[in-house]
Formats: structure tokens, sequence, C-alpha cells
């Protein structure tokens, strides 16, 4: 897990949000912490992420029968899994729609879906993907997603434990794609769609099978009707005719019906003819003996041939868009008309069943749709204008991303020289931030997908430039699978085009996700990378960067005097610079400061750089700093400062809608309500703070809170269950491999022991800390090696 919203640590360390840009900041630790969602105490969220249900269902009550007999299964323990299998476009889809939105009312704490596009022309979706996308649906922040696959899906499976909820897992490739999505325990159904067997899930999972043929002649009959019904009355006998040639695919009859329906003053018989010229042509082209396949190509292009020349060109061009789904605007840029006509001609194409909208300004191809469309743009489109479109649409992501993080106005980073937009291209632009990363969370797949064509087509300045653009956003919410994804991708084509600027940045980039990820080492050598290309280009400014970047990797880990050494180097390089690339060193020199002990000094320092802040408009930096004022005043007994502070801070993680910001501000206010007596209303705080760290899998934060709980239970004198809290803290932090807190959690617990009468459990506690806390020489930890000793001598033997 990363830490809170922009700041950038890991575990943390023993101070509190410091100044800086997302990564270039630290967010600190006591022996309390904890994310709370909102002041408030927070809904459960019950997700209804159903696609609609689908128009004009027909047949499918033996499949449907098969379905609902598995909502009273007696599965002895086993979460229930059905598989919908069979061919492509033979409606698995609508079939498990259609039956989802029957059977919801059984599933009242919501339903969960995911397109895996395990047949899509472009990659399929990760497992580690749809986990992120049900993690933030069942209300994890994403900054508190986990990084690794098998961490999410344990996460995922503790959510769904206690939830009876529908999981519908559409398109799946293989049983290696859908295993980690399956619940764990629980009443949970999951339902998966797939053109594969996936005989794996049945033998070993348990899952039950529904194997979807083609329509009978009579069913294919009555969905044509019902489509065309009110537009025209055909003779059975043709209809029949013109299903057959439809193989009975639902995804065929359905195009066939739209065309039929769109044209009522045409005999059927004539648009059969049709049908079979175009079957006949499909037959030349092809060697495909699979008949089935061969129908629905025919229905496409039958169907395609009768488009307006305009909305041909644009479903062809939009073929060539590198992610699954894509908007009014990006279609606009992709044929380069104004956004108006696109939005008109999508309108036909939906029409017409070439495409489906599925949402406001969201549209997306059936996979055997897009590659029809790719198939069509190769044939009819000269290799030039599909290199020219899509350089047209990669531009345009690139530069509405930058236009992104323009509205983000966080300080400190520098922005990346792109360039001119590629010809006709105009970016989007955005009003507030929180409008940006509405842009962002949308086209997130699509960015990804971006920066892969970006690589495939040999435009390694761009696919490097992309998550140089986006780290800040990266770093402020902690997107990890794309962080890393983007960011290793955008390594390579930065060494394969030699830029070392683009070496340095992306470095710097995967810096920021180690050390968020807690792999400080790793962290810390991409950092020493990128400060060697910086001091051999003579980069004051980023050498400077990099310093304070590589003392916050050592504040982690709580090498207090390491930290306040490289924060030193960073701030004496950025006075011959210029007072505004201070900040961010300054901040963090605030947090040092006050851990070394030098509290006056503490404040200068936090006072400046929060009055930076303010002129800069970085309200994220600004919040950090006051959280760091905040633990200097805690320090010296100033409580009701403290608390104007804190108060601050939790008032602008509450404007900007950032979760993991508001979190840690609540992680403070419980100190000072400890501080203050006001032992129960902290007793509250670490509670929520422990169960929602339980909820996203941070268990260090989880441990830190039960530890704060311990501490207060200490003060109420209930020292068994302050006891229990202490013991369960230690047992997970050096579960974690966390000395330093394993330590401060192990004093806590021999503290509470000594008091309970339990003297040797006590002494065997301090014991156990002591050697843990021989590698750090801070003030901090002095004090309390000194204190263990004083205690393990005057504990009786």
């Amino acid at each position: 897990m990363g830490s809170g919203a922009g700041d950038g640590s890991g575990q943390g360390t023993a101070s509190s949000f410091s100044g800086g840009a997302a990564h270039a900041v630290v967010q600190g630790r006591d022996f309390s912490g904890g994310v709370h969602f909102h002041t408030g105490q927070a809904p459960v969220p019950v997700p209804q992420q159903l696609p609609g249900n689908v128009r004009g269902f027909v047949n499918r009550t033996v499949d449907l029968e098969h379905l609902d007999a598995a909502l009273g299964e007696d599965v002895a323990g086993r979460v229930p899994v059905l598989v919908i299998a069979g061919t492509a476009g033979v409606g698995k889809t609508s079939l498990a729609v259609h039956w989802a939105h029957r059977a919801k009312e059984h599933f009242p704490d919501g339903q969960l879906y995911v397109n895996l596009r395990g047949y899509d022309p472009g990659a399929p979706l990760t497992a580690a993907l749809a986990l992120e996308r049900f993690l933030v649906a069942l209300g994890v922040p994403a900054a508190a997603i986990p990084t690794d696959v098998e961490a999410r899906a344990a996460l995922y499976r503790t959510l769904l434990a206690d939830r009876n909820m529908l999981v519908v897992l559409d398109n799946a490739a293989s049983v290696g794609q859908v295993r980690p999505l399956l619940p764990g325990t629980g009443r949970c159904l999951t339902l998966i769609t797939s053109r594969s067997r996936l005989s794996g899930l049945v033998a070993r999972d348990g899952a039950r099978r529904v194997t979807l043929e083609v329509f009978e002649e009579s069913a294919a009959v009555r969905l044509l009707h019902e489509t065309t019904g009110g537009y025209r009355t055909d003779d059975d006998q043709e209809v029949a005719e013109l299903a057959r040639l439809c193989a009975r695919l639902p995804l065929a009859l359905r195009v066939a019906a739209e065309r039929a329906a769109a044209r009522p003053r045409v005999p059927l018989g004539m648009l059969i003819e049709d049908l079979r010229d175009e079957s006949s042509l499909w037959d030349a082209l092809s060697s495909d003996d699979d008949d089935e396949a061969d129908a629905v190509r025919t229905v496409f292009a039958w169907s395609y041939r009768a488009l307006p020349a305009d909305a041909a060109r644009l479903f062809r061009l939009l073929g060539l868009h590198p992610g699954p789904d894509f908007s009014t605007h990006a279609a606009a840029v992709i044929a380069a008309i104004p956004v108006g006509q696109a939005r008109r001609q999508l309108d036909v194409l939906v029409g017409v069943h070439l495409l489906e909208q599925i949402g406001p300004d969201r549209y997306q191809f059936h996979d055997l749709l897009r590659a029809y469309a790719i198939d069509q743009a190769q044939r009819l489109d000269p290799p030039d204008e599909r290199r020219t479109t899509l350089r047209r649409v990669l531009s345009w992501y690139l530069h509405t991303a930058d236009a992104v993080v323009a509205a983000e106005r966080r300080h400190g980073y520098s922005r990346i020289v792109l360039g001119s937009p590629a010809d006709g291209v105009r970016p989007q632009e955005f009003a507030t931030f929180l409008e940006a990363m509405d842009w962002f969370r949308a086209e997130q797949n699509n960015l990804l997908a971006a920066q892969r064509a970006m690589v495939t087509a040999g435009l390694d300045r761009m696919a490097w430039q992309l998550p140089a653009v986006l780290r800040s956003v990266y770093a402020s919410y902690n997107f990890f699978e794309d962080w890393l994804t983007t960011g290793s991708l955008g390594l390579e084509a930065a060494r394969r085009c030699e830029d070392q600027e683009g070496q340095a940045v992306l470095l710097e980039v995967l810096g920021m996700f180690c050390r968020q990820s807690h792999r400080p080492t790793e962290a810390a050598d991409h950092y020493q990378a990128a400060l060697q290309i910086r001091r051999q280009a003579s980069d004051r400014r980023s050498e400077a960067w990099v310093l304070n970047l590589l003392g916050t990797v050592f504040l982690d880990g709580h090498q207090v005097n390491e930290a306040y050494a490289h924060f030193n180097q960073s701030a004496d390089l950025c006075r011959d610079i210029g007072p505004g690339e201070l900040i961010a060193p300054t901040a963090n020199l605030c947090v040092v400061s006050r851990q070394l002990g030098q509290l006056s000094e503490a404040i200068e320092l936090g006072r400046w750089a929060r009055s930076a802040y303010q002129d800069v408009g970085d309200r994220n930096g600004e919040a950090n700093v006051l959280g760091s004022l905040c633990d200097v005043h805690l320090e010296l007994g100033q409580l009701d400062p403290a608390a104007s502070l804190v108060e601050e801070s939790l008032a602008i993680a509450l404007e900007l809608d950032n979760r993991l910001m508001e979190g840690v501000a609540l992680n403070r206010l419980g100190r000072v309500q400890l501080a203050r007596g006001e032992v129960d209303e902290a007793l509250v705080s670490y509670h929520r703070s422990a169960t929602i760290h339980r909820r996203i899998g941070d268990r260090g934060r989880e441990a830190e809170a039960l530890d704060g709980t311990g501490v207060a239970y200490q003060v109420l004198r209930r020292g068994e269950e302050a006891v229990a809290f202490h013991r369960q803290a230690a047992a997970t932090h050096r579960d974690l491999g966390d000395r330093w807190r394993t330590a401060v959690a192990l004093d806590h617990l021999a503290t509470a022991l000594r008091e309970t009468g339990a003297d040797e459990q006590a002494r065997a506690s301090w014991r156990e800390a002591l050697p843990l806390l021989a590698e750090f020489d801070d003030p901090e930890t002095v004090t309390l090696r000194r204190s263990i000793e004083t205690a393990l001598t005057e504990s009786p033997s």
C-alpha cells in the first residue's frame, strides 16, 4: 500500500504529512494512524454495475431455467460458479445480462460486472486491472489498493466474505484470467461467459456449465419478427431464410433485423438476395471453413455497405482506436471531424447495431465488430492515412493528459515539453481538477492502451512522455498497476531513443512507484540512477529534486539523520536556483527537524512552507504542511493550535475529495483527542481506522491503529484489552519486517503487560524490542532505547 494521496510514503515515518509534490513528501506515522472515508459513518457501497437489460430478449427458456437452479443450490461451502459457454455471437453476454437482471433481487449487496475482453483484437483485461476496478467499486480508495495481484485478490475475497453479491465476468479467455476474481466464501454467485469451456473451473471449482447453441429456427424467426415488428410484415418463409443466412446467431440476427427494419418498403426478398450476394463475396475472399463465422462476417458486410460514406469511414477508423471504448471527442479526433458531426455519425452506427452505446458519451464495439472494422480499414484505407489517424488520436490522448496535470496545480513537478499536437488536434480543456480527473478515470484504460500503441508504432518519444506527464496523478492516487506498466514501458522507450532526459524522468517515476509500494531498496536504486544522469547533465534543479526524493526514502525507513542530510543538500542547491524550488525540501525539513527535536526550527520551516504553498495555489501541499505543524505543536503540548491545524488540514482534504489525506488528518485528530483527554473520541477514531484499513488491505496501518487503540485502553486502565491490541499490532509489524514499529509496539505491549502484573512477559517483550532499535540513532529512538533499558533494570527478575 502506498501512503496517503499525494504524499508517496511507504509504511511512513514517525512524522506526519510534509510538504512537496506527491512523491516528494512524507506522510508520517505514530503509534496510531488511520484512513477514514468521511467524517461520518461511511456507508457500505452497494455496486450496481450491470449493463442495461437486453431489449427484445427471446428464447433461451431452458438455459434460463438451468441458471435459475443455481439460486437454490446447496453447494456445501463452495461459492457457486456458473459458466455460459458458446461460439462467438451466440448471445452469451445477452443471456448473462438478462438473467442477472432477473436474479439481482437475490443479491441485495449489489452486482459487480466486468468485460474481460478475452477475445478482443486488443489486449485482454488482466485480472489485476479487473480487481482494481472491483475494489474501487467496493469502496477502496484507488491509492489504497495493493500492488500485488494476490494481495488484491485476498482483499477482494475479504470484502465479499460477508456479502451476498452477484459477480459477472464477461468474455473470459481462460481459467487463469478469472480465478483471482472468484469470491472465496460467503453467499456470492459468479457468472462467467466465455467461448472456452473453462473445464478447469468445472473440475476444480465445481462450476456448472451452460453451453449455448445457435437458435432453433423458430426462435430465430421470432427474434426477427419482434425486432422488425411495427415496421414491416414479411412472409415467415422469407424470414426463415434470412435467419438461415445469419446462421441463427443472435448477434447477426439483430444486425440483419435492424437493416430490414430501417428499409420497410424494400421487399425482404431483395434484402435476402443482397445478403446472398455478400455471402458469395465472402466465400470467395475467405478460406475459413467456419460457416458460423462466415455468416457473421457476411451480415456485418451487408449492413456496413448500406451505411452512408461518412459513417462507414468513421466505423473503419474507430477500429484503429487503441482502447476498448471511446468518447465522442475521441471519435471526432479519429475522423478529423467536428464533435457534433461525430455524434450524429455515432448515432447512425448505434442505430444499426454496429456499435454499442454503454453510457453517456461512451461507446464500444462487440469484439467481432471491432475485428471487422479493423479488417475494413486495412482493406480500404491507405497505410499513410491509417498511420496519420493513429498518430492523431495518440497525440490527443497525450496532450489531454497534460491538460489534466495542468488542472491539478501541483507545485514541484517540471512540466514535460511535448511540442505541438498533431495537425488538427485540439486537446480537451478542463475548468477544474475534479472535471479533469473525471476524464482521466474514464480514459484510464485507453491511456495504457495508447502507450502500448505508441510503442508498437515506434513512437518512443511519445511513449515515454505519457507516463512522465501523468506521474503526479499516479503518485497522488496510487494507480499502481498503470503506474508500473507505463513507467516500465516508458523507460524502455526512452532507452531505445537514447533520450537522457526521458530516462532520468522515468527512473524517478519508477522510484516513486517503488517507494509507495514498499520497495525502498529498489526506489533508492532508481533514484540513484536518475541522480547520476542529472549530475552528468549539470542539471542542478533536477539534482536537487532527486536528492529530496532520496531523502524521503531514508525518512520512510526511520533513518532520520540520512534523510536530514539529503534534504539539506537539496535545499542548498535550491537556494542557488530560486526560492520557488525550496518549498518541497523545506517542508520535509520541517518533518525531520521535529524528529530531531529541533521544534522551534520545525515551526519556522513549516510556516514558511505553508505560506509558499498558498502563494502557488497548491492546496494539497498546504494540507500536508498543516499536518506537520500539528505534529510539532502536539509535541510541544500546545493542544489548541494543534487541533486548529489538523482541522484546517481535514477541511482541505474534504475540499479536494482526497480520501487518504482525509484519513491522515483524522489520524492526527485522534492523537490530539487522546492528548486532550478525549479518550472515547480517540477510540472511535482508531476503531474506524482499523476497520477501514482492514477493508483496504493495509496491514501496516491497521496495526498502527490497533496500537493506538491499545494506548487509549491503557489510559482507561483496561489493561487486558490494551495487551490484546498491542500484541496484534506487534505481530503484524513483525510479519511485515518493520523493525522500528515492531519495537514501538513491543514497548507499548510491555507497558500494558506490566500494568496487568505480567512482569516476566513484559520483560520478554522489552528484550525483543531492544535489539530492533540498534540500527537507529535519532533522538526519538535514543529516548525509547533508554526507556526500555531503564524498564528492564527496574522490573523485578
